[in-house]
């Protein structure tokens, strides 16, 4: 079940607010400027979907997406349970960052924490199956896939060099709950 816990960026273990309602943190996360949908499948994908075919089953999304924020291209990333690298993955987006362009994940399958840097608060979402986040450019974030993740996500980019951060030196992602 996706949630959401906002919290002071001072108060690390006390969360001022909490929600698994999907009406709430769709509207927590608007008033900030990040969007948050939930998305269907037009068809039932396979466990071992091909990306041609995962991109084909979210196509109207996709296209609608493209249309409104000028997306160019268009990927799959997937992780197993079990990954010998998962460790020095997970480490790659730990660090809190920015990027010049939104980024854009639908989760297929699986979860991922989005620990969202804005004003003076934190706001964590678990994202799960069938949820979109948009985290706007330029907002300071960090990443937890978990100690042993899974998890297949379509990923929408304005540039062509797909995922290219800029850390901003701070090591606030250190002092926040983890996903695990």
């Amino acid at each position: 079940m996706s949630y959401l816990h906002i919290y002071q960026e001072h108060q690390p273990n006390t969360a001022t607010f909490q929600s698994d309602d999907v009406k709430q943190i769709t509207q927590q996360l608007a008033e900030v400027g990040v969007r948050f949908e939930q998305w269907q499948a037009t068809q039932i994908l396979a466990l071992d979907a091909l990306e041609a075919d995962i991109i084909e089953a979210y196509q109207q999304d996709i296209t609608r997406l493209k249309a409104q924020g000028g997306y160019q291209t268009v990927d799959v990333i997937a992780l197993q349970k079990g990954n010998p690298n998962a460790a020095q993955l997970r480490e790659k987006f730990l660090f809190e960052h920015t990027h010049s362009e939104d980024e854009v994940r639908f989760f297929v399958a699986g979860q991922g924490l989005f620990c969202l840097h804005i004003q003076d608060k934190v706001y964590q979402v678990l994202c799960q199956q069938g949820d979109l986040i948009s985290v706007p450019q330029n907002t300071p974030h960090w990443f937890d896939m978990g100690s042993d993740p899974e998890f297949t996500a379509i990923r929408l980019f304005n540039n062509t060099e797909g995922w290219v951060a800029k850390e901003t030196g701070s090591n606030i992602a250190k002092q926040f709950p983890m996903l695990d």
